[in-house]
């Protein structure tokens, strides 16, 4: 990376940053006049209605920045990002196709509603065209062989996509305080950046930190109190956007231990979701029925205000982050010693806000258990 490299990707960082700050204004607009809006009720924090078609803005301030990145690639030599995606077998309109129809998918979800299985199929859409664009999950590094690989083979579309489509699944259901998905995935696609500075990954490098300008941009109309919210259609571009530039960092790698950056940079959202799974099984409902047993509604049930709770989970990112980044760069004990870190942080903070109560007292339950054996004496006698 040269100096100029630096002075590029700041360019393409500030686009993105201005380019959202214009938008969002004109993005809130257009959510009134569709009335997509958030009207408080009794899941909502909101306490008034707040327009929530944020996405048009995110995904415009991403598209210009690209524009301005070819139009720097075409005609002034800036980076070798395309060469580099060419190299891969990675077709750019392609995967910018699958983009725009998970942008859309939110947009219309934003606007008129889709019954969650229709959306969850038009986001399986999308994943397949940018799997189809060449971003995959193709291999590993064997642990056990040096320089040996495991080829995933035919089960590299499955994997890719269902990793897409988690990405952008995490995002939409971490996004429920002001700011709060949005510092979040600054946090994270600043780490992927980092990381792919750190390894030399051309193509992974100048992607995430659009993804930090445009994020910081709508963050100016989207923390507390927010004048605006993202909605799907920035929730779930942000998280399809940040599982395609994590995939650019770490799937042409090989590399075990580097799989953890993305999982651990985005370890808050990952665990609030499979948590609220669990959570939503065991009480025998519809994983995407919404409740308030999330991360920040623990938070908030536990006194700490809006924007404290977000400090807090920006704060876990950002130690996990790091953790992620440590693991991957240093050796010897200060690798086990940030993941145990990471562990630890993770696990008192599930314990602590009781995550998993629900499902503890389903099974651990004494005073269940024995109302459940004496219901079943009683059944018998009868």
């Amino acid at each position: 990376m040269t100096i100029a490299s630096y002075i590029e990707i700041f360019v393409l960082f500030a686009i993105a940053l201005i380019t959202t700050i214009a938008l969002t204004p004109f993005a809130k607009k257009i959510a009134v006049a569709f009335d997509a809006i958030d009207y408080p009720d009794a899941r909502r924090v909101n306490k008034e209605p707040i327009p929530r078609m944020g996405g048009i803005a995110i995904f415009g301030g991403i598209v210009v920045a690209f524009i301005i990145l070819e139009i720097g690639v075409n005609f002034f030599g800036w980076f070798g990002y395309r060469a580099a995606m060419m190299s891969k077998g990675i077709n750019i309109p392609v995967v910018a196709l699958g983009v725009v129809c998970m942008f859309a998918t939110g947009l219309v979800d934003d606007i008129v509603g889709l019954k969650p299985k229709v959306k969850f199929l038009m986001q399986i859409v999308a994943a397949t065209i940018v799997c189809a664009g060449g971003i995959q999950f193709a291999f590993i590094q064997n642990p056990f062989v040096p320089g040996g690989l495991i080829q995933f083979g035919i089960f590299a579309w499955p994997i890719t996509i269902f990793y897409l489509v988690a990405f952008a699944n995490i995002i939409n259901l971490i996004d429920g305080l002001d700011g709060l998905a949005s510092g979040i995935c600054i946090i994270t696609a600043l780490t992927i950046g980092i990381y792919s500075a750190l390894a030399n990954i051309v193509e992974a490098i100048v992607l995430p930190f659009i993804l930090v300008g445009t994020c910081l941009g709508f963050l100016k109309y989207n923390h507390h109190p927010a004048k605006i919210f993202m909605g799907d259609s920035g929730s779930l571009t942000l998280g399809l956007f940040l599982g395609i530039v994590s995939l650019l960092a770490i799937a042409r790698t090989a590399f075990v231990f580097s799989l953890l950056v993305p999982i651990m940079a985005a370890g808050v959202p990952i665990t609030d979701t499979l948590v609220a799974i669990i959570r939503r099984k065991k009480a025998h409902q519809p994983v995407g029925q919404a409740d308030k047993g999330h991360i920040h509604h623990r938070l908030l049930q536990a006194g700490f205000s809006q924007t404290k709770t977000v400090a807090i989970m920006w704060i876990w990112s950002a130690v996990l982050s790091i953790c992620g980044l440590a693991f991957a760069e240093l050796e010897g004990i200060a690798k086990l010693l940030s993941l145990f870190i990471a562990a630890i942080i993770t696990g008192y903070a599930i314990y602590k806000l009781r995550l998993l109560e629900p499902v503890l007292q389903h099974y651990y339950n004494p005073r269940k258990r024995r109302k459940k054996v004496s219901d079943d004496q009683k059944t018998k006698h009868d």
